[in-house]
């Protein structure tokens, strides 16, 4: 896989806050990460794991209902200007290592196992102490 040193991956966290109307700072800024990918300013990365949490998390917590979760998902998937990602079967041994090595919960080894499979090094994502990996550039949009 071909690096690009400059793609961010967007985590669940930052695509849950871009889909709520709470017009707080960060939703704002999560809407604005998200908005410069619709508008082609940037291109952003997203793995199918993201999408599934993302679908899970705001069910889960009331924010959407199923179909408006669907639909964001969807214009993801369907939008060219999001590079989508896959783990394979090899990713998971990978993300049990990392996990392990790392202390880091599992979820987060393997999204860092799927993002170094593709080449992606870069994350927005709240929970930067979770991607303290060398590879992996973690920035926190909110801080």
């Amino acid at each position: 896989m071909i690096e690009d040193s400059s793609l961010f991956l967007i985590d669940t966290n930052i695509l849950v806050y871009a889909s709520e109307e709470l017009n707080d700072t960060k939703n704002k800024k999560a809407k604005e990460l998200v908005d410069k990918c619709w508008l082609g300013k940037t291109n952003l990365a997203v793995s199918s794991q993201n999408l599934a949490e993302f679908i899970f998390v705001v069910t889960k917590k009331g924010k959407l209902d199923f179909e408006k979760a669907r639909i964001f998902a969807s214009y993801i998937i369907f939008f060219e200007g999001f590079k989508k990602i896959n783990h394979t079967p090899q990713t998971i041994i990978a993300a049990a290592e990392i996990s392990t090595e790392f202390k880091i919960p599992f979820w987060d080894a393997l999204l860092a196992a799927t993002m170094r499979e593709n080449g992606i090094f870069n994350i927005y994502t709240e929970n930067a102490k979770d991607f303290k990996m060398p590879w992996i550039k973690a920035v926190n949009p909110f801080t």
